[in-house]
């Protein structure tokens, strides 16, 4: 004769029978999770995660901090909206950092890029965000492994969004692997 269990966690009534397979099923699958962590454990600790600031395109070497001012697009030139970052080694992710300088909060308009050796690019964040003033923070975008890049590029700024002309901000960008 087959005794019935409830199991209310679970909302059904089973036969012993099945009871006692789950609960050998529950067992062997508690010891494979026990087993796993120990190998886990034994492989030593994980590999720290070393990221290095990356410097600026035309910097003069003593800050990966770019500071700047958001400015009118220039009919005669270039608007000062995008600032590059010379990647030197292979990395497996960037993290961008953004604060917002002003004493007023404003909407910054803000695109990413990597840019690569045979001359393309990839968009790999485009938001306008509104920090209060002094705060900001930070976005980690992943490196592209089938091509070298060369460049981080972060534009700050468009010609379609000007409310945020004269306010400031600075940038900077980490290589991480």
């Amino acid at each position: 004769m087959t005794q019935l269990l409830w199991l209310p966690s679970f909302g059904l009534t089973i036969g012993c029978s099945m009871a006692r397979y789950l609960q050998r099923l529950r067992s062997a699958a508690l010891s494979a999770l026990t087993c796993a962590g120990l190998a886990l454990l034994s492989s030593g600790p994980a590999s720290a995660e070393t990221c290095t600031f990356l410097q600026p395109v035309g910097g003069d070497g003593t800050s990966p901090i770019v500071n700047k001012r958001i400015q009118a697009g220039n009919p005669f030139g270039r608007a000062n909206w995008n600032t590059d970052f010379f990647v030197t080694a292979p990395y497996t992710r960037y993290k961008l950092f953004f604060t917002a300088n002003s004493s007023e909060s404003a909407s910054y308009p803000i695109e990413a890029f990597l840019k690569f050796t045979d001359g393309s690019n990839l968009r790999v964040f485009n938001q306008t965000i509104t920090p209060k003033p002094g705060t900001g923070g930070h976005i980690t975008v992943p490196g592209y492994p089938t091509k070298t890049t060369s460049q981080v590029n972060i534009k700050v700024g468009s010609g379609s969004n000007q409310a945020a002309t004269g306010f400031s901000y600075r940038i900077s960008v980490q290589g991480c692997r």
